[in-house]
């Protein structure tokens, strides 16, 4: 009798362990007619206490401009709505693909092959039905970017690392029109979080990007400018990152989806703190580094010049480390003086 009632035990325990049918389309709609009307109020509720009712009316009021929506940009877009900012500005060309799926929250099975401007619209109107979302499906551009950054008070860089040529174009558009842009670079097992504010360091000046308009060999190739972007965002000479795991050809490289969560948390607080008026910002030419791998925090410092003497001695560092970066820059500098005989 004791072994019967153990075996019914067990039964009874994987009944209970078992997940129940499936929720069909009929049943959502049944259980969205049931539930109450969206009210950003109730929805934003838990934000009071952290912020003042003022304060979350001036979120309400924000706009957010978020540039690229791939490995950090889906995580930004949850972040940014769950603040219960009013209106985004969205811009990718890119769509979801099965390699995007160990860190992008926008890839699912479901979403394979749909544009990601289109997918974090609807993330974005799914958290806050009532949310002015406007996207950008061509990515920026400069025939574009005067309309993306129209009205915005805050604008968050997602854009790939290996897309410096229209990062720089960002930067540059929004230095113009003094809006402050958020950096949150996944770097190795953690993020480097950084704001470009108006009247500060420019980014092409806290990277030493240099004159773009000097041309010839005083010009940084890509691959330096590459790099110096990579080192003005790292604590240190020393990468966690596996140089065979990074492919210039295809433009891919590691990436966790912890190191993107750090990213879109760090950039939600510099938004928030930048919104609301108060707040420490992790402002250039200062930044900060939080590695969990380690558990510790690093301060980010501008770097020099890749063309001073320090800067020559850094370059030939990482050039040693990623011989694709030195193959990539020794090509362009051989195609400049092709082209100049």
């Amino acid at each position: 009798m004791a072994t019967a009632h153990l075996v019914d035990q067990a039964h009874d325990q994987r009944v209970a362990d078992e997940p129940g049918p499936a929720m069909h389309g009929d049943d959502r709609e049944r259980a969205r007619a049931a539930a109450p009307p969206f009210d950003y109020a109730t929805a934003f509720a838990r934000n009071l206490g952290l912020v003042s009712e003022a304060e979350q009316l001036r979120l309400r009021r924000a706009r957010v401009a978020i540039a690229g929506l791939g490995g950090v940009g889906g995580a930004h877009v949850q972040a940014i709505a769950r603040l219960g900012i009013g209106a985004l500005n969205l811009a990718d060309l890119d769509t979801f693909s099965l390699a995007n799926t160990n860190r992008q929250l926008g890839a699912t099975a479901d979403t394979m092959g749909e544009e990601k401007a289109l997918v974090l619209e609807r993330t974005a109107r799914a958290i806050n039905p009532g949310i002015d979302a406007r996207t950008w499906r061509e990515g920026i551009n400069p025939g574009n970017i005067a309309r993306f950054l129209e009205g915005v008070d805050v604008v968050i860089d997602g854009i790939d690392y290996f897309r410096i040529e229209i990062r720089r174009m960002l930067f540059q558009a929004c230095h113009e029109r003094r809006i402050p842009v958020v950096i949150a670079g996944p770097l190795g097992y953690g993020a480097a979080i950084m704001t470009i504010v108006p009247g500060g360091m420019s980014f092409d000046e806290y990277f030493n990007m240099g004159d773009p308009g000097r041309g010839g060999d005083g010009e940084l190739t890509r691959a330096e400018q590459l790099l110096s972007f990579a080192l003005g965002l790292s604590p240190g000479l020393v990468s966690d990152v596996d140089p065979s795991r990074v492919d210039i050809a295809a433009e891919t490289g590691p990436a966790l989806v912890s190191a993107c969560l750090l990213c879109a948390a760090g950039a939600a607080s510099e938004c928030l703190k930048l919104l609301v008026g108060r707040g420490r910002l992790a402002a250039s030419p200062h930044g900060v580094y939080y590695d969990l791998w380690r558990n510790r925090t690093r301060s980010l410092r501008r770097r020099p010049g890749l063309r001073t003497w320090r800067g020559r001695l850094l370059r030939r560092l990482a050039f040693a480390r990623f011989p694709a970066f030195r193959a990539l820059h020794e090509r362009e500098l051989l195609d400049r003086r092709l082209a100049c005989t």
